[in-house]
């Protein structure tokens, strides 16, 4: 995969063996510390070939992981296989396929648990703020290139739309109601240290990955109140650096409830208590999804996100084929209300920030801030939604 005078491998293949410390309660290995081992392999080999010329020396740093599904829970005592390959570069950030293999080591039986694509940019040692050029890849087909570019500028557009949310903030309230979103959010507070950080002084995103996971844990359990573990992870988007010293706060808060999975918005703060020049800022941001389970191992009830006083921001509404969809990014859009299917429950979710949302021909001018839920009803639509289903559009 790698050009004439570029030396780096095609794949590398880390290991190790799961032990208690990785594990919940219930024997199953922590979502974070498989993102954990995912990064460290996607980091090594983009870090190898964006060093492979001669040139400017640099370290490469995670912007970017896609969206990850935990295929198949992992034990202790299994022997964690991770394989990274480089699949694609652009002119200053490398595409890595991660693929992760458990191995019982009694039976010799191996599956599959997870598949992630990561995205890392190359930072010059001698100053971390500028962006290196990327060493290109020769590719065994013309269409990998082009499938490469694709999802380079999919990927890309993807990042730009979650910068709209870096204002959110996660406040505590008071005795909340039961299944609320107030009733299980939780924070975590964490002082960045030498043991964090790459030798260049910025925490690991690895590092980053497994304090989101196990805040997200944490507002699971506490929503249900079951053994609970990670299903998926949508995109994690890493805005910004942390740097040695910093604190940091991970917030996490539920955002949406299914039957059988829930839906936790994890946000990571830094603030630069050393240094009184900078101000606090958002420096990473994702969705977790997980699963309620039982003693046995089997899927659980979720107990349903009760929306009322303080309710939560799970951006959802119902479309036209019954199914829930998370609202589309900030601008001026029009919700459009017709015939359809019912939706499987009522619509709940809070409009983004808008300039301007015309709902059944009423025009509203933003900002928007207010929900689709009884206790905020900005909008006249209090007789939804089961009999009908709602479209949001670009206006």
């Amino acid at each position: 995969m790698s050009g004439p005078d570029v030396e780096t491998p095609s794949a590398i293949q880390i290991c190790r063996i799961m032990r208690p410390d990785d594990a919940n309660v219930a024997g199953n290995v922590h979502g974070g510390t498989i993102l954990k081992m995912i990064e460290e392999a996607g980091a090594i080999i983009s870090t190898r070939h964006c060093n492979s010329q001669n040139g400017e020396r640099c370290v490469a740093a995670l912007a970017r992981v896609e969206r990850t599904d935990f295929l198949s829970p992992m034990c202790i005592g299994e022997v964690a296989h991770v394989s990274a390959e480089i699949t694609y570069t652009s002119k200053h950030s490398v595409e890595v396929q991660v693929n992760v293999m458990s191995e019982n080591i009694l039976t010799g039986a191996k599956k599959l648990t997870n598949k992630a694509t990561l995205w890392y940019v190359p930072l010059s040692l001698k100053n971390v703020d500028k962006v290196l050029e990327v060493p290109p890849v020769v590719y065994s087909r013309q269409e990998q290139e082009e499938e490469g570019r694709k999802r380079y500028e999919a990927q890309k557009l993807e990042r730009m739309e979650t910068k709209w949310r870096n204002g959110d903030i996660v406040q505590p309230v008071l005795n909340p109601e039961p299944n609320t979103v107030s009733y299980s959010q939780s924070s975590l507070i964490h002082l960045v240290g030498p043991s964090d950080c790459t030798l260049h002084g910025f925490v690991h995103g690895g590092v980053t990955m497994k304090l989101m996971d196990e805040v997200a844990g944490i507002v699971a359990a506490r929503h249900c109140k079951t053994n609970i573990v990670t299903a998926s992870v949508d995109a994690i988007n890493f805005h910004d650096k942390i740097r040695k010293g910093c604190v940091i706060t991970i917030s996490g808060r539920m955002t949406f409830t299914s039957n059988k999975s829930m839906e936790i918005e994890v946000l990571v703060d830094a603030d630069p208590v050393v240094d009184s020049s900078q101000k606090r800022y958002r420096a990473a941001s994702a969705f977790f999804t997980y699963v309620s389970l039982s003693q046995e191992g089997r899927s659980l009830p979720v107990p349903q996100l009760v929306v009322g006083s303080g309710c939560g921001r799970g951006w959802y509404l119902p479309t036209n084929d019954g199914s829930l969809s998370r609202l589309p990014p900030a601008g001026p859009c029009t919700l459009d209300v017709g015939a359809g299917p019912p939706a499987p429950t009522p619509a709940l979710g809070w409009f983004r920030e808008a300039s301007a949302v015309t709902v059944r021909g009423q025009r509203s001018v933003g900002p928007l801030g207010g929900g689709l839920c009884a206790s905020h009803p900005p909008l006249p639509i209090e007789s939804n939604p089961r009999g009908s289903s709602l479209v949001w559009r670009a206006a």
